[in-house]
């Protein structure tokens, strides 16, 4: 047990840490004197319990959660369906269950992206690095991940449920695709989009009365926002606006830490959770996002580097799926505060609010440390 802990990515602990004291200062100001204060000390409590899930799951070896992956889909399908008709709703998503207590509550959607890597590593790797077949691997993984895509985007969860794209695509490009389906998929992408503006402006008098009817009127709100911000209306884009103001704000140093005049007004929702760059880049400036920014980079290429020295396919695919997901929830959730990308439900990892995204992404981060641990074990047993 002691050489799996001495086999610990120590710099990814300490990447980590230096993301937990970013975490908690920006929420204690997001959070003063309104309803939610306190909530800091509640993320550093989950910081403590993700922590000790981190390093525990050193111990555990990565393999025999590879050949659990069917009962792990099977649950994870399973809870997403339950969720639906037994879940709580929050901010407009039928996707928690809440537990006993109120401290913390559960979000299938989280967990399935785990499993989700977890599973679509298992079928690639059965390729042995050999070329992706179309019908065999890609139709196969994409039908794989069809269903949770799916149940997740009823709740509805758009975030989550781009998130499950960008994991499978990010897994594919690894995987050994072929150029002639990377050529295919591309072309089919930017024929969707172009094809998507194109209805969306011609009918969106029609599509705005379609979401109204269902419930599901900030749907429509987002993405005119940021297709038509000049369109949009004051309440649908005051965010996005606001946003870009409180970071331009901030300047090279910032207004000082507590000195945010636009984080607690009323003008930007969530400044703790979806919004807390805001708080980072109003009160600590370029310097203090730069730094941020700096330490996913470390994060992000200290994981490839064990990719990289993997000699188990499976492990350099599920550390890819993990990258990949990490990757595009600080690209979304900081694009949207900047006005590059349209305003969802994406939280920025390790820094905003929440237990179970935080927790699970800990979680994720122990997966890693199995992969790096067990690696010379995996040579001896070939």
């Amino acid at each position: 047990m002691l050489n799996k802990i001495k086999k610990l990515d120590w710099g990814i602990l300490l990447i980590l840490a230096c993301l937990a004291a970013i975490s908690v200062v920006a929420i204690h100001s997001a959070t003063l004197n309104t309803r939610f204060e306190g909530s800091d000390l509640k993320q550093l409590a989950f910081y403590g319990l993700g922590f000790i899930v981190a390093i525990l799951a050193v111990l555990f070896d990565y393999r025999i959660v590879l050949k659990t992956w069917h009962a792990l889909y099977a649950i994870g399908v399973a809870s997403l369906i339950l969720v639906y008709f037994f879940g709580a709703e929050i901010n407009g998503a039928k996707g928690w269950f809440k537990l006993p207590g109120g401290l913390l509550n559960f979000q299938p959607a989280e967990i399935m992206k785990i499993i989700l890597i977890i599973g679509i590593a298992y079928l690639m790797g059965r390729r042995q690095g050999d070329k992706l077949n179309f019908s065999s691997d890609l139709l196969t993984v994409g039908a794989f991940a069809f269903l949770p895509f799916m149940l997740v985007m009823i709740q509805p969860d758009l975030g989550n449920a781009i998130i499950y794209i960008v994991i499978v695509l990010g897994m594919l490009w690894i995987g050994n695709i072929k150029y002639t389906h990377v050529v295919i998929g591309l072309a089919a992408v930017v024929a969707g989009i172009v094809l998507f503006m194109f209805l969306f402006n011609a009918f969106n008098a029609e599509i705005k009365d379609y979401l109204t009817d269902q419930e599901k009127e900030h749907w429509y709100e987002r993405i005119n926002t940021f297709m038509n911000p000049e369109e949009a209306s004051s309440d649908s884009r005051h965010q996005s606006m606001y946003a870009q103001i409180a970071v331009g704000s901030g300047g090279l140093s910032g207004d000082g830490f507590l000195n945010g005049k636009l984080k607690n007004g009323g003008f930007i929702p969530y400044t703790y959770s979806d919004s807390v760059f805001v708080v980072i880049g109003e009160e600590f400036g370029f310097q203090g996002a730069a730094i941020l920014l700096l330490l996913y980079f470390l994060l992000i290429y200290r994981m490839i580097m064990i990719a990289f020295k993997c000699y188990d396919r499976r492990a350099s695919f599920i550390v890819i799926g993990i990258v990949s997901m990490f990757v595009f929830q600080v690209f979304q959730n900081i694009g949207m505060m900047i006005g590059l990308m349209p305003i969802t439900g994406i939280t920025l990892p390790f820094v905003s609010y929440g237990g179970t995204s935080l927790i699970l992404n800990m979680l994720s981060i122990g997966l890693v440390f199995s992969i790096k641990a067990h690696q010379e074990v995996y040579e001896l047993a070939e």
